[in-house]
Protein backbone atom coordinates (compact mmCIF):
# COMPACT_ATOMS: atom_id res chain seq x y z
CA UNK A 1 0.00 0.00 0.00
CA UNK A 2 2.73 2.29 0.91
CA UNK A 3 4.42 1.75 -2.44
CA UNK A 4 0.98 2.57 -4.32
CA UNK A 5 0.42 5.24 -2.57
CA UNK A 6 4.26 7.03 -3.38
CA UNK A 7 3.56 6.11 -7.48
CA UNK A 8 0.02 7.54 -7.28
CA UNK A 9 1.11 10.65 -5.00
CA UNK A 10 5.21 10.83 -4.62
CA UNK A 11 4.57 10.88 -1.20
CA UNK A 12 7.06 8.29 0.66
CA UNK A 13 6.22 6.46 4.09
CA UNK A 14 8.77 4.23 5.60
CA UNK A 15 6.39 1.61 7.12
CA UNK A 16 7.77 0.66 10.43
CA UNK A 17 5.74 -1.91 11.22
CA UNK A 18 2.38 -3.46 11.68
CA UNK A 19 -0.71 -1.88 14.27
CA UNK A 20 -1.43 -4.23 16.70
CA UNK A 21 -5.66 -5.03 16.51
CA UNK A 22 -8.53 -3.51 14.86
CA UNK A 23 -9.90 -5.12 11.65
CA UNK A 24 -8.36 -3.28 8.47
CA UNK A 25 -4.76 -3.19 7.82
CA UNK A 26 -2.98 -0.39 9.36
CA UNK A 27 0.93 0.42 10.04
CA UNK A 28 3.48 2.65 11.40
CA UNK A 29 4.77 4.85 9.08
CA UNK A 30 7.14 8.09 9.28
CA UNK A 31 7.39 10.54 6.36
CA UNK A 32 10.57 12.12 5.25
CA UNK A 33 10.67 15.04 7.72
CA UNK A 34 10.69 12.41 10.41
CA UNK A 35 7.15 12.66 11.84
CA UNK A 36 5.47 9.05 12.23
CA UNK A 37 1.78 8.54 11.22
CA UNK A 38 -0.49 5.61 10.51
CA UNK A 39 -1.51 4.16 7.00
CA UNK A 40 -4.96 2.01 6.62
CA UNK A 41 -6.14 0.30 3.95
CA UNK A 42 -9.73 0.43 3.16
CA UNK A 43 -10.80 -1.92 0.94
CA UNK A 44 -14.76 -1.51 -1.19
CA UNK A 45 -15.19 2.00 -0.02
CA UNK A 46 -15.47 5.20 -2.91
CA UNK A 47 -13.26 8.66 -1.41
CA UNK A 48 -16.05 10.99 -1.58
CA UNK A 49 -18.18 8.76 0.58
CA UNK A 50 -15.73 8.98 3.13
CA UNK A 51 -14.68 12.44 3.28
CA UNK A 52 -18.22 13.03 3.13
CA UNK A 53 -18.81 11.14 6.09
CA UNK A 54 -16.49 9.52 8.32
CA UNK A 55 -13.55 12.33 7.71
CA UNK A 56 -16.17 15.67 8.02
CA UNK A 57 -17.52 13.80 11.29
CA UNK A 58 -13.95 13.23 13.14
CA UNK A 59 -13.09 16.61 11.85
CA UNK A 60 -16.50 18.15 13.54
CA UNK A 61 -15.33 16.61 16.73
CA UNK A 62 -11.32 17.66 16.78
CA UNK A 63 -12.34 21.41 15.69
CA UNK A 64 -13.61 21.56 19.56
CA UNK A 65 -10.17 20.88 20.60
CA UNK A 66 -10.93 17.05 21.33
CA UNK A 67 -7.60 14.74 20.60
CA UNK A 68 -9.13 13.18 17.41
CA UNK A 69 -6.25 12.44 15.32
CA UNK A 70 -6.32 15.00 11.93
CA UNK A 71 -6.33 12.82 7.98
CA UNK A 72 -3.24 13.75 6.76
CA UNK A 73 -4.08 12.23 3.54
CA UNK A 74 -6.63 10.30 1.97
CA UNK A 75 -6.09 8.82 -1.87
CA UNK A 76 -8.01 5.89 -3.60
CA UNK A 77 -5.86 3.25 -5.15
CA UNK A 78 -8.55 1.22 -6.87
CA UNK A 79 -11.58 0.03 -5.45
CA UNK A 80 -9.75 0.88 -1.60
CA UNK A 81 -8.42 3.98 -0.45
CA UNK A 82 -5.18 4.38 1.38
CA UNK A 83 -5.79 7.25 4.52
CA UNK A 84 -2.82 8.28 6.16
CA UNK A 85 -3.72 9.66 9.89
CA UNK A 86 -2.29 11.73 12.85
CA UNK A 87 -0.25 9.32 15.40
CA UNK A 88 -1.74 10.21 19.01
CA UNK A 89 0.27 9.72 21.65
CA UNK A 90 -0.59 6.58 24.09
CA UNK A 91 -1.60 3.20 24.43
CA UNK A 92 -5.06 1.38 23.73
CA UNK A 93 -7.09 0.98 26.85
CA UNK A 94 -7.15 -2.83 27.72
CA UNK A 95 -9.07 -2.25 30.87
CA UNK A 96 -11.52 0.42 31.29
CA UNK A 97 -11.77 2.02 34.79
CA UNK A 98 -13.77 4.22 36.64
CA UNK A 99 -11.96 7.38 35.82
CA UNK A 100 -11.62 6.39 32.13
CA UNK A 101 -15.11 5.88 32.03
CA UNK A 102 -15.43 9.61 33.04
CA UNK A 103 -13.67 10.87 30.95
CA UNK A 104 -14.95 8.80 27.60
CA UNK A 105 -18.73 10.50 29.16
CA UNK A 106 -17.08 14.10 29.04
CA UNK A 107 -16.18 13.40 25.57
CA UNK A 108 -19.39 11.99 24.51
CA UNK A 109 -21.08 15.37 25.48
CA UNK A 110 -18.59 17.44 22.94
CA UNK A 111 -19.99 15.18 19.86
CA UNK A 112 -23.70 16.76 21.22
CA UNK A 113 -24.61 18.66 17.75
CA UNK A 114 -21.43 18.59 16.25
CA UNK A 115 -23.30 18.53 12.86
CA UNK A 116 -26.22 20.61 13.22
CA UNK A 117 -24.82 23.00 10.19
CA UNK A 118 -23.49 19.78 8.08
CA UNK A 119 -26.86 18.36 6.81
CA UNK A 120 -24.37 17.17 4.06
CA UNK A 121 -23.24 14.41 5.94
CA UNK A 122 -25.43 11.15 5.82
CA UNK A 123 -27.72 9.89 9.02
CA UNK A 124 -26.37 6.16 10.09
CA UNK A 125 -28.25 3.14 8.96
CA UNK A 126 -29.17 0.70 12.47
CA UNK A 127 -29.79 -2.26 9.63
CA UNK A 128 -33.16 -3.59 12.50
CA UNK A 129 -34.74 -4.80 8.95
CA UNK A 130 -31.96 -5.14 6.26
CA UNK A 131 -29.02 -6.71 6.51
CA UNK A 132 -25.54 -3.66 6.88
CA UNK A 133 -22.64 -3.96 4.39
CA UNK A 134 -20.82 -6.94 5.97
CA UNK A 135 -21.82 -6.79 9.17
CA UNK A 136 -25.43 -6.87 10.49
CA UNK A 137 -26.63 -9.59 8.64
CA UNK A 138 -29.63 -11.36 10.20
CA UNK A 139 -29.51 -14.59 8.29
CA UNK A 140 -26.66 -15.86 10.89
CA UNK A 141 -29.07 -15.75 13.57
CA UNK A 142 -32.17 -16.77 11.67
CA UNK A 143 -30.03 -19.93 11.25
CA UNK A 144 -27.49 -20.50 14.03
CA UNK A 145 -30.39 -21.50 16.88
CA UNK A 146 -33.83 -20.83 18.43
CA UNK A 147 -32.25 -18.53 21.13
CA UNK A 148 -30.97 -16.35 18.12
CA UNK A 149 -33.78 -16.28 15.72
CA UNK A 150 -35.40 -15.27 18.90
CA UNK A 151 -33.41 -12.31 19.32
CA UNK A 152 -33.59 -11.82 15.64
CA UNK A 153 -37.32 -11.95 15.80
CA UNK A 154 -37.14 -9.29 19.07
CA UNK A 155 -34.67 -6.49 16.53
CA UNK A 156 -36.71 -6.93 13.59
CA UNK A 157 -39.51 -5.68 15.98
CA UNK A 158 -38.30 -2.92 17.17
CA UNK A 159 -37.31 -2.26 13.06
CA UNK A 160 -40.56 -2.24 12.49
CA UNK A 161 -41.63 -0.20 15.16
CA UNK A 162 -38.67 2.78 14.64
CA UNK A 163 -37.77 2.30 11.03
CA UNK A 164 -35.07 4.84 8.98
CA UNK A 165 -31.76 6.31 10.11
CA UNK A 166 -30.84 7.10 13.13
CA UNK A 167 -32.05 10.94 14.22
CA UNK A 168 -30.12 13.74 15.05
CA UNK A 169 -27.53 16.16 14.79
CA UNK A 170 -24.54 14.65 17.07
CA UNK A 171 -21.11 13.13 16.07
CA UNK A 172 -21.40 9.78 16.18
CA UNK A 173 -18.44 7.58 16.56
CA UNK A 174 -20.00 3.98 16.12
CA UNK A 175 -17.26 1.83 17.63
CA UNK A 176 -16.65 3.29 20.72
CA UNK A 177 -15.11 1.11 23.03
CA UNK A 178 -12.26 0.93 24.96
CA UNK A 179 -9.80 -0.42 22.21
CA UNK A 180 -9.98 2.37 20.53
CA UNK A 181 -9.09 4.77 23.50
CA UNK A 182 -5.83 5.64 23.69
CA UNK A 183 -4.59 7.05 27.16
CA UNK A 184 -1.58 7.99 29.09
CA UNK A 185 -1.31 7.64 33.16
CA UNK A 186 -5.17 7.33 33.46
CA UNK A 187 -5.57 10.66 30.92
CA UNK A 188 -7.21 9.79 27.90
CA UNK A 189 -4.50 11.06 25.01
CA UNK A 190 -6.69 10.16 21.71
CA UNK A 191 -9.84 8.79 20.16
CA UNK A 192 -9.03 6.66 16.88
CA UNK A 193 -10.99 4.85 14.47
CA UNK A 194 -13.83 7.20 13.24
CA UNK A 195 -13.61 4.86 9.91
CA UNK A 196 -17.25 4.39 10.50
CA UNK A 197 -18.53 7.59 12.19
CA UNK A 198 -21.65 9.70 10.76
CA UNK A 199 -24.78 11.82 11.52
CA UNK A 200 -27.29 10.73 14.85
CA UNK A 201 -27.91 10.36 18.44
CA UNK A 202 -24.39 10.09 20.45
CA UNK A 203 -25.89 8.02 22.76
CA UNK A 204 -25.34 5.22 20.08
CA UNK A 205 -21.64 5.34 21.55
CA UNK A 206 -22.38 4.36 24.87
CA UNK A 207 -24.38 1.46 24.11
CA UNK A 208 -21.23 0.30 21.99
CA UNK A 209 -19.41 1.04 25.19
CA UNK A 210 -21.20 -1.36 27.51
CA UNK A 211 -20.99 -3.42 24.96
CA UNK A 212 -17.15 -3.52 24.61
CA UNK A 213 -16.81 -3.37 28.42
CA UNK A 214 -18.72 -6.93 28.78
CA UNK A 215 -15.93 -8.70 29.36
CA UNK A 216 -14.34 -11.49 31.78
CA UNK A 217 -11.98 -8.73 33.84
CA UNK A 218 -14.64 -6.15 33.33
CA UNK A 219 -14.67 -3.29 36.14
CA UNK A 220 -17.82 -3.48 38.29
CA UNK A 221 -17.85 -0.04 39.52
CA UNK A 222 -17.82 0.89 35.67
CA UNK A 223 -20.28 -1.42 34.33
CA UNK A 224 -22.88 -0.01 37.24
CA UNK A 225 -21.78 3.27 36.22
CA UNK A 226 -22.59 2.71 32.50
CA UNK A 227 -25.75 0.49 33.21
CA UNK A 228 -27.13 3.54 35.10
CA UNK A 229 -26.59 5.88 32.50
CA UNK A 230 -28.16 3.67 29.66
CA UNK A 231 -31.13 3.38 31.91
CA UNK A 232 -31.94 7.11 32.34
CA UNK A 233 -32.13 7.20 27.99
CA UNK A 234 -36.02 6.77 26.74
CA UNK A 235 -36.72 3.40 25.64
CA UNK A 236 -37.51 4.57 22.62
CA UNK A 237 -34.21 5.68 22.50
CA UNK A 238 -32.62 2.99 23.78
CA UNK A 239 -34.15 0.34 22.59
CA UNK A 240 -33.15 0.68 18.80
CA UNK A 241 -29.42 1.56 19.94
CA UNK A 242 -29.68 -1.89 22.16
CA UNK A 243 -31.16 -3.66 19.22
CA UNK A 244 -28.30 -2.57 16.69
CA UNK A 245 -25.65 -3.61 18.94
CA UNK A 246 -26.97 -6.79 19.81
CA UNK A 247 -27.57 -7.42 16.20
CA UNK A 248 -23.95 -6.19 15.31
CA UNK A 249 -22.01 -8.46 18.02
CA UNK A 250 -24.30 -11.48 18.06
CA UNK A 251 -23.83 -12.01 13.49
CA UNK A 252 -20.15 -11.36 14.22
CA UNK A 253 -19.76 -14.07 16.74
CA UNK A 254 -21.64 -16.63 14.89
CA UNK A 255 -19.16 -15.70 11.86
CA UNK A 256 -15.98 -15.48 13.45
CA UNK A 257 -16.53 -16.81 16.69
CA UNK A 258 -16.79 -19.98 19.18
CA UNK A 259 -20.17 -20.97 20.22
CA UNK A 260 -18.69 -19.75 23.90
CA UNK A 261 -18.74 -15.98 22.29
CA UNK A 262 -22.08 -16.26 20.75
CA UNK A 263 -23.55 -17.07 24.27
CA UNK A 264 -21.24 -14.49 25.95
CA UNK A 265 -23.03 -11.89 23.35
CA UNK A 266 -26.47 -13.61 23.70
CA UNK A 267 -26.43 -13.32 27.69
CA UNK A 268 -25.73 -9.36 26.87
CA UNK A 269 -27.93 -8.75 24.69
CA UNK A 270 -31.31 -10.65 26.01
CA UNK A 271 -30.80 -8.51 29.38
CA UNK A 272 -32.34 -5.45 27.67
CA UNK A 273 -35.00 -7.41 24.94
CA UNK A 274 -37.73 -7.07 28.09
Amino acid sequence: MAAQLAEETGVRLIVEGPCSGGEVGAAFVRWPDGRRSVLKWRPGTRLEDLQAGPIAVSEAVRATGAPVPETQLAVQLGSAIATVQELLPGAPITRLDPQGLEQALAFNELQAGRLANRPDIPSLELFLRDDGPGFCLHGPLRAHSRRTARLDDWIRKIGAEQPGPLQGDDAVHVDFHPGNLLAIGGTITGVIDWDGAGRGDRRFDLVTLRFGVHTDDHVHEVVARLDAVLDAFPVDVLRPLWAHMSLRMVDWAIRHFTPADVDHWLDLAESRTD
